[in-house]
């Protein structure tokens, strides 16, 4: 589904001091699965996830998804394929304030009405949010339900691909695992990425993709793991 060649970034091309933040980086990414990006903070993660999502355009390389070069694509044309095809969860919950939980989460449907409700109902549910926590705003909930109201934002509209940045940073535990349950059950049938310190999250990831310094250090396929 996504390839990349030579992806390259460099913040402050025109300074003396350029920082890459990724550099010749090469992936090819399956159709389907749950795949881990890991590293230390400043290590290119990010900024991956961001190329990948065409939210930040490389300074050189290329990157394909579906066979299409996204590098000639129009800002329009990434705007439509954000919307139709890539759910994002990032670090901030980026919530309405003034919306309820499940407001905020129907707001990203493309039809509304009763069926969209239980379906973002639904999402929340299986995300750990209980009944009462639906009408409820944002300043009414804990991080960690915030962070989980936009996760379901994210999946509202079964987005083939779902990219998550941080997205247990604010869970305890018990929580953390019940969201990664989720992702693992919806990567069956779709790619998910979650950027993450926690490598226990990714305890069954079918792809971990380290990075350090803006390159990749390893690739671990849950396949090659021993039994």
């Amino acid at each position: 589904m996504f390839r990349t060649e030579n992806l390259t970034v460099i913040y402050g091309i025109d300074r003396p001091e350029k920082s890459y933040a990724l550099t010749n980086v090469s992936l090819t990414i399956p159709d389907t699965g749950f795949v881990g990006i890991v590293g230390p903070s400043g290590s290119g993660k990010s900024t991956l996830m961001y190329c990948l999502s065409t939210l930040q355009e490389p300074t050189s390389g290329k990157i394909y998804y579906n066979d299409r070069l996204l590098n000639d694509s129009s800002r329009r044309e990434r705007e439509i394929l954000r919307r139709s095809e890539f759910g994002l969860v990032f670090q901030r919950h980026f919530l309405v304030h003034y919306m309820s939980a499940i407001d905020n989460v129907t707001v990203a449907a493309k039809t509304g009405g009763q069926a969209a409700v239980k379906k973002g109902a639904d999402i929340l549910f299986r995300l750990g949010i209980r009944q009462p926590e639906l009408d409820k705003r944002p300043a009414s909930l804990s991080n960690g339900q915030r962070q989980r109201v936009a996760i379901a934002r994210a999946m509202m509209n079964d987005p083939k691909v779902l990219f998550a940045d941080e997205p247990t940073a604010s869970l305890d535990h018990t929580n953390a695992f019940i969201v990664v349950d989720v992702f693992r059950e919806y990567a069956k049938n779709h790619l998910v990425f979650v950027i993450t310190h926690d490598m226990s999250i990714l305890k069954d990831a079918d792809l971990v993709i380290g990075i350090w310094d803006g390159e990749i250090s390893d690739m671990k396929r849950k396949e090659d793991a021993p039994e």
